[in-house]
């Protein structure tokens, strides 16, 4: 379908928008068909290219589609879309056929595209590569193909936020319109006060998803009420937890939903200018980010005087430097200021005093990614679903040891259980699971016995944790706990921007310790034990005291990890310290090599190789390694022809 003119857009906006509930003439109804594709009259391919896809090949796939139909001289329609949420099964290829229901396959690489297309295009569903098929009334279904929505993995989801990722052209703004994209921005401006809108959203008992949970309607109000002739709101995009993925997928796949939240959002604190801050790393999403602003503003739905409402807005992108600390709100502000991202003390809140000391909002994506619907259908539907205390859904980043990693939309209430178990299809190759990590590097690790617990914001904290943006990382068995504690530390004392004492030095020192108890004490001296033990008898009372003396949320989270995991997996770090032992063997410092006399036959090949000349014995003869010399690196394992060499 060829792209609409400026003049095609501005038209389809008044006539769809303006008119939601009249009844159109055939024409435009067709017109508004073809737009969603409910009526085709040649074949569609859509093609998955958000970044997972991208990473797994799919620009290779869509280019060897592109070459098949023109080699072939067949018309057809291609269509990028963005990630659906079954990232590990990119690159992912629909194909939809004149009066058939569009199916889905999976992992279509460059050298399957010839014989999918050749099967498909002739009316024939292959035998392998299929995840199913969509639903649609009005189409006729594939036989023995089972529904798409019948996939463990999508039956207990609730898409709300995802529900066009995947599935539209992010691409296409009307398309958009044609699915009743902006209808919620059109009654707001039309029929609402922005006070009204506060209410509304307050009403629906939405939170913010971008960690802590505050109340959105009463933020918004507390911005509207405050004295002040400029406003402004901040779409924080800065998804820097690593393992999440939740915004870029959106910004990808459904950027206009987006778009129509912050508009909404905007007029409700009647802030005339937004900003959407998003790390610089994210180079496909800005792309599409700032094409679907350029759309939105010429169709007359951003900028001066929208759709004659008096409202205006100017919607601006800043890329981030990719600082972590650049998450905290008042450190994002200071950055989009031209100042360095730093956090500030807190009161005032930004929503009395942020950017450029005016009142600020900032929201996260997926916070304003609900707006529209809660619009739509009204906050008692919203405030229907979920639990007492939290509304709607939340969307997970799904990774670690699991089979089916990806994105993950489910109610507020679903159990952790029920998200690892089924969703994601449990722990991979049958191992157990040993833990799970929520809340992004300032969250906290929960063992097993912990997944009964409820996806609530209350439920969690009672737990241990935190919800934040919505990272869901799993480790299984050959996870070592003290690994894991040490990786996060290290990670967030590099991150901290060094302002204040307790996160700067604190978060450092813990990293140290961390470090001593899992390094081999070769030649340590009776005053360097002494440190070590000092050391991890005073890790608790460091990592409490950080907690409570850090200047923003980046410090005072900063110690969970660590908190969590002695918590629960305190055994591991007493073998680590008094038998400077890891049992699933990770640290690499603490593994003890031995040579096996019976299977050694002294081929002398790992006495050559070792790099610390610590294996020793005679040609034919069995060899021995010399436990003080030995640094553990592996390389005797690794050569050993005769699976002489073990590890203790």
């Amino acid at each position: 379908m060829n792209a609409l003119t400026t003049t095609d857009i501005r038209e389809l906006a008044a006539h769809i928008l303006l008119n939601p509930h009249s009844d159109f003439d055939t024409a435009t109804e067709d017109f508004i068909s073809r737009l969603r594709r409910d009526t085709i009259d040649k074949p569609v391919i859509y093609v998955g290219t958000g970044t997972c896809g991208m990473v797994a090949g799919s620009l290779k796939t869509l280019a060897a589609i592109r070459q098949y139909l023109a080699e072939k001289e067949i018309d057809a329609e291609v269509v990028e879309v963005g990630c659906i949420g079954l990232c590990i099964h990119e690159p992912m290829v629909d194909v939809q056929l004149p009066g058939r229901r569009r199916i889905a396959f999976s992992r279509i690489t460059e050298s399957l595209v010839e014989p999918l297309l050749d099967e498909i295009l002739n009316y024939e569903v292959p035998t392998e590569n299929v995840l199913g098929q969509y639903s649609h009334q009005n189409h006729e279904a594939w036989e023995n193909v089972r529904q798409l929505a019948d996939l463990p993995y999508f039956r207990l989801q609730n898409r709300l936020v995802l529900r066009n990722c995947g599935i539209i052209n992010p691409y296409s703004i009307e398309e958009y319109i044609a699915r009743g994209g902006y209808r919620s921005l059109v009654r707001v401006l039309r029929n609402y006060t922005p006070d009204k809108v506060c209410d509304i959203v307050e009403e629906s008992g939405l939170r913010g998803r971008g960690g802590g949970g505050f109340p959105t309607g009463r933020k918004w109000k507390t911005a509207l009420n405050t004295v002040e002739e400029e406003r402004y709101l901040i779409c924080n995009g800065d998804e820097s937890d690593p393992g999440a993925f939740m915004d870029r997928a959106i910004f990808e796949g459904d950027p206009h939903k987006l778009i129509e939240g912050i508009a909404i959002a905007a007029y409700s604190i009647n802030a005339k200018k937004a900003y959407v801050y998003v790390r610089a790393e994210y180079t496909f999403a800005v792309e599409r980010l700032k094409r679907a602003i350029e759309q939105a503003t010429e169709a007359g739905l951003l900028g001066h005087n929208i759709l004659n409402s008096g409202f205006s807005l100017q919607v601006l992108v800043r890329e981030g430097a990719g600082a972590f600390v650049c998450g905290e709100e008042t450190a994002l502000i200071a950055s989009i200021e031209g100042k360095r991202g730093t956090p500030g003390p807190k009161p005032p809140f930004p929503s009395i005093r942020g950017l450029f000391g005016k009142p600020t909002v900032v929201n996260n994506v997926e916070t304003l990614a609900n707006i529209p619907a809660i619009i739509e259908n009204g906050p008692s539907w919203f405030s229907s679903m979920g639990t007492a205390t939290s509304k709607g859904t939340k969307v997970f980043a799904l990774a670690g040891k699991i089979s089916i990693t990806g994105l993950a939309e489910v109610t507020m209430g679903t159990s952790l259980k029920d998200l690892v178990y089924i969703i994601a299809g449990g722990v991979r190759d049958g191992k157990m699971l040993k833990a799970i990590q929520l809340g992004g590097p300032s969250g906290s690790c929960l063992p097993e016995k912990s997944l009964d617990v409820l996806i609530d914001y209350e439920s969690l904290k009672e737990a241990g944790t935190i919800m934040g943006s919505g990272g869901l990382v799993v480790m299984d068995e050959d996870t070592c706990m003290v690994d894991i504690a040490k990786f996060f530390t290290d990670f967030l004392q590099r991150e901290s921007c060094g302002k204040c004492i307790p996160c700067r030095e604190g978060s450092r020192r813990m990293h140290e310790i961390l470090e001593n108890i899992t390094r081999r004490p070769v030649n340590e001296t009776s005053h360097e034990t002494l440190q070590r033990f000092k050391g991890v008898m005073q890790l608790e009372n460091l990592a409490e005291v950080i907690r409570d003396t850090s200047l923003c949320g980046l410090g005072q989270t900063a110690p969970n990890p660590l908190l969590s995991a002695l918590k629960y997996f305190r055994e591991e770090f007493e073998e680590h310290i008094f038998d400077r032992k890891c049992r699933a063997g990770v640290c690499k410092d603490l593994k003890v090599y031995y040579i096996d006399i019976e299977k050694c036959t002294g081929c002398m090949v790992c006495a050559k190789k070792c790099p610390t000349t610590a294996i020793i014995g005679s040609s034919r003869t069995p060899h021995f390694i010399v436990e003080d010399k030995c640094i553990g690196c592996g390389i005797c394992f690794d050569v050993c022809k005769f699976v002489a060499v073990y590890v203790k």
